[in-house]
């Protein structure tokens, strides 16, 4: 096996720990050919999709990439933002978010962001983070809820990227936080927030995003997470559960996915009588494509046609305040046992705690 070449070893040289955000991706621009590269990386893996190699490359090469994407780059379009993709936007918030966090707490390890598929790539960065000394890597995908078509394709992309170097960090991976009570209590706060401002609405409508029915029965658990964070969301909130409503999103191809549907569910709701529902997406920490336009853009316009009569989409998590203390404390959990200062760091440190000190005595 040959290795990429690295840096000439010193010793010597301090250790440092690093976290490395792992979020999905996102084109470059919303243009056909960026959104052409994008999903042809992305619907390449074979952890995204589980069919016959061949006959899925002969579809995917023959017909996907030559119709989807110019229909795509529309709705990628739609939610453009001057700072570029939402998704990316968000994304790069969070880390440079969760590395203040993490030093307010006493731990400054170093924060990177990467995406599964496009720029800028897991591989890429973990090249830089080693570059700079990184030699313990907590890895820690922005999926709450484990499905080997998301978090598992990230470790995926981490090993497939220490195969190749000769000193390999030590790295760790955060697989799942369903049911982690800060991330419930941010869902909470996140709704709880929207009723005082426009009361409650007839129904909460909590959607995630679908996977094929298949992999509930290979033993993914991804479906048996969604329906956890639901509940203890639920619960949190004191929803009787005819209040409330589970559905998946986002279903590619003709195979059956998870089910209910969510379009099909709020065109069914508004056909029902619902006049008012409130929706979100629990799955999904960034605001991105498949909340922004396809909840709602498509899904509001769904269900008003249908007969409903307001619609409210409840935001991501995003930049959230008791989200990002609810991560940085997944992080620190995850962190334990690892020092997560250097030499200079500890000093630097130990400094501004002994000012803190003679203040507090002077006062």
């Amino acid at each position: 096996m040959s290795f990429a070449t690295e840096p000439e070893y010193k010793h010597g040289s301090p250790s440092r720990t690093a976290v490395l955000l792992c979020n999905l991706g996102t084109p470059d621009a919303p243009t056909p050919s960026a959104v052409r590269r994008y999903l042809a990386e992305f619907l390449s893996d074979k952890r995204v999709v589980e069919i016959p190699r061949l006959i899925w490359l002969m579809i995917l090469h023959g017909v996907i990439l030559r119709v989807r994407p110019a229909k795509s780059a529309k709705k990628y379009a739609s939610i453009w933002t001057p700072e570029g993709s939402p998704l990316k936007v968000w994304t790069e918030k969070q880390a440079k978010l969760l590395g203040g966090y993490l030093g307010e707490r006493g731990h400054p390890a170093t924060v990177r962001y990467a995406m599964r598929y496009g720029s800028s790539s897991i591989a890429s960065v973990l090249d830089q983070l080693k570059a700079q000394g990184a030699t313990r890597i907590l890895v820690l995908p922005l999926y709450p809820q484990y499905s080997a078509t998301t978090s598992a394709s990230v470790n995926d992309a981490v090993h497939q990227w220490a195969l190749r170097v000769r000193t390999a960090p030590e790295l760790r991976f955060v697989n799942h936080y369903h049911d982690d009570a800060g991330y419930i209590a941010a869902l909470a706060k996140r709704v709880t927030d929207h009723w005082a401002s426009h009361g409650r609405s007839d129904k909460l409508v909590m959607s995630f995003h679908g996977v094929p029915s298949r992999t509930l029965l290979l033993g993914d658990p991804y479906h048996c997470e969604c329906l956890k964070t639901a509940r203890l969301l639920g619960e949190r909130l004191g929803l009787a559960k005819d209040r409330m409503q589970v559905t998946f999103q986002s279903r590619l191809g003709r195979a059956q996915w998870l089910q209910p549907y969510t379009e099909p569910t709020l065109v069914a709701l508004a056909q029902q009588g619902v006049k008012r529902v409130d929706v979100m997406c629990p799955g999904f920490t960034s605001d991105c494509l498949e909340t922004l336009e396809e909840i709602d853009q498509e899904a509001r316009e769904a269900f008003l046609h249908a007969g409903g009569t307001a619609f409210h989409y409840l935001p991501c998590l995003n930049d959230q305040h008791e989200w990002m203390a609810a991560l940085s404390a997944i992080a620190l959990q995850h962190l334990q046992g690892w020092p997560t200062a250097d030499v200079a760091d500890r000093a630097a440190l130990e400094s501004q705690r002994q000012l803190a000190l003679a203040a507090g005595a002077a006062a």
